[in-house]
């Protein structure tokens, strides 16, 4: 293809991203620039501002298809296979060399000639969070009304529902907070309070920060003093433009660490560079006034609640008077501390409220952790547990125990009760008054007030029947035993018979080993007749040497029995 100046031209180009956007943000069509066009102009030049086109789109064995204004551009010449002039097979998107783009060089692209975003901003990753355990612990008032309820009740609560109910408002808890320990090591992470406003801090300059910044006046009292302007004429000065803090002119010798400073206690979460490109220079003249009239003023500190008075000529001096005498007794290092949920919503610590969002988050999935404590609370208030099905954990008065009948001699009343449920799918006590109290379920409606009278209060307060206050009795006996269990929905069932323990199988006797081979046998007589020889001839000779070593030890007599030798 041919590379003549003609082909760069401004009306060759094809802009894909131009193409790729709606209609009504694309460039109004304008004038027929190919009304005079003969087709002479295209010898010896190639034009690459089309995409290839096959035979079924362009409709013949050539190059493009028809153009818009219906004219046919003729045949091209150049190498490759179809019609002379086409160009060669490939030479669509992305396929095929191109050679240089009308444009330049654009940057990287992607497959489907889609360029890579290399420049979108990037936003720096979270710092870690402090290895603190959360725990939440339901508040102890709350899980002593719901005891008292189930056992007023006797009614069976599922402990996974009553974790969820606990984590659904944040006064129902509170979040008891202790640092990692690793086996054998110390704590990676710190927690310390603040003791003016209970609030929780992990970094010490975060809670030195704090108390500085909302209990500055409880230490240090503050005065403005006239100085010397800056010199010079100055006619602008930066500003930043997040914040809108005039930070004075960038030659001003404080500049830097102004900017530094600005940095490091708003933004510190930014990079510096790109920090430093929000910076703009203003030519306000109030502006530059008021930043003169800003350096025209010091100020001065007084420090309060010490002996002696004490003056501070900065704010340095300020801080570091306050990390050195006050730090030390208002942040305080604890090895453990409980906040309210309530309260959680008034502290200022980021990492702090992270920490706890994702407790929460985790319980609500799956509560075990509230679940065991919830289940240590309600066993000091003396409930008991028990699951159903082997799979859902219940919180009862007592856990369920069966009634045998036949071998415990119960009334006629209780035995009905206890039949009635077996007999009954669903049963409910609705079901059992019913069944057995039907006038004292249909009092109300028969001593019903007749229209425009008004009910007195003997008739609301009247005595139950003797049959309900029979059939009232019975059941709260049984519940309260463990025979029958009225589940938080109001279904009843009774304890079902336990199954009998599988009796354990008395251990077989072992089996005599297999007999061995006849020639294995033979073999094993003949070794043990060869080992017992051995045996016996070491015996034998150990019997001589003995018998050689006490008669020798007989014919010689005793030192003191020899006879004196004759001079």
């Amino acid at each position: 293809m041919s590379t003549s100046p003609e082909s760069k031209t401004p009306e060759f180009e094809l802009d894909l991203d131009l193409a790729f956007l709606p209609a009504w943000a694309q460039q109004p069509a304008a004038a027929n620039k190919y009304e005079k066009y003969t087709g002479e102009e295209e010898s010896g030049r190639g034009r690459r501002d089309r995409p290839f086109r096959s035979d079924s789109r362009g409709g013949g064995s050539g190059g493009g298809g028809p153009r818009r204004d219906g004219a046919r551009p003729p045949a091209r010449s150049g190498s490759g296979g179809g019609a002379p002039g086409a160009r060669p097979f490939g030479g669509g998107f992305g396929g095929g060399d191109r050679g240089p783009r009308p444009g330049g060089d654009r940057g990287p692209r992607r497959e489907g000639g889609f360029r890579r975003q290399e420049d979108a901003p990037r936003r720096d990753p979270l710092p870690p969070l402090p290895a603190i355990d959360v725990n939440l612990v339901p508040e102890e008032k709350g899980v002593e009304s719901l005891a008292r309820q189930i056992r007023l009740t006797g009614r069976a609560y599922p402990l996974f529902e009553i974790a969820q109910l606990v984590l659904k408002k944040n006064d129902r808890y509170h979040l008891v907070l202790t640092p990692e320990k690793p086996e054998g090591g110390e704590a990676a992470s710190q927690i310390l309070v603040c003791s003016l406003d209970d609030t929780v801090w992990f970094s010490e300059n975060e809670a030195v920060e704090h108390a500085l910044a909302k209990h500055f006046n409880t230490f240090y009292s503050s005065e403005k003093i006239p100085s010397d302007p800056p010199k010079g004429v100055y006619t602008f000065v930066a500003q930043c433009g997040i914040s809108g803090v005039v930070l004075g002119p960038p030659n001003y010798h404080d500049y830097q660490n102004k900017l530094r400073k600005l940095h490091q206690e708003r933004f510190s979460r930014m990079e510096f560079d790109a920090f430093k490109a929000r910076i703009k220079i203003v030519k306000d003249e109030e502006i530059v006034k008021k930043w003169v009239e800003e350096q025209s003023f010091k100020t001065e500190f007084t420090a309060l609640n010490i002996p002696e008075t004490l003056k501070l000529h900065s704010m340095e001096e300020a801080q570091q008077h306050f990390r050195a005498t006050h730090a030390p007794n208002v942040i305080r290092k604890v090895d453990k501390h409980s906040i309210s949920g309530a309260a959680l919503a008034t502290q200022p610590c980021r990492p702090l409220l992270a920490l706890a969002r994702r407790a929460v988050d985790d319980q609500t999935k799956f509560p075990l952790r509230i679940v065991n404590v919830l289940s240590q609370q309600f066993a000091r208030q003396g409930l008991q547990f028990f699951k159903v099905n082997k799979t859902v954990t219940h919180v009862a008065v007592a856990r369920p125990h069966f009634l045998d009948m036949v071998a415990t001699p119960v009334s006629e009343g209780v035995k009905k009760i206890v039949d009635f449920i077996d007999a009954t799918p669903k049963c409910s006590r609705r079901k059992l008054i019913d069944a057995f109290a039907p006038a004292a379920a249909a009092a109300p409606e028969a001593t019903a007030a007749p229209a425009g009278e008004a009910v007195s209060a003997g008739d609301a307060t009247a005595a139950p029947s003797p049959q309900m206050a029979a059939l009232v009795s019975d059941l709260h006996w049984l519940v309260h035993q463990g025979h029958v269990i009225e589940f938080a929905s109001g279904l009843l069932e009774t304890a079902k018979r336990p199954l009998p323990r599988p009796v354990r199988p008395e251990p077989k006797p072992k089996a005599p080993a297999p007999a061995a081979p006849v020639g294995a046998v033979a073999a094993n007589v003949e070794t043990a007749a060869v080992e017992t020889a051995v045996e016996s001839e070491e015996m034998a000779a150990h019997e001589t040497a003995a018998t050689t070593e006490l008669s020798s030890t007989e014919a010689e007599p005793p030192a003191a029995e020899k006879p004196e030798a004759q001079g």
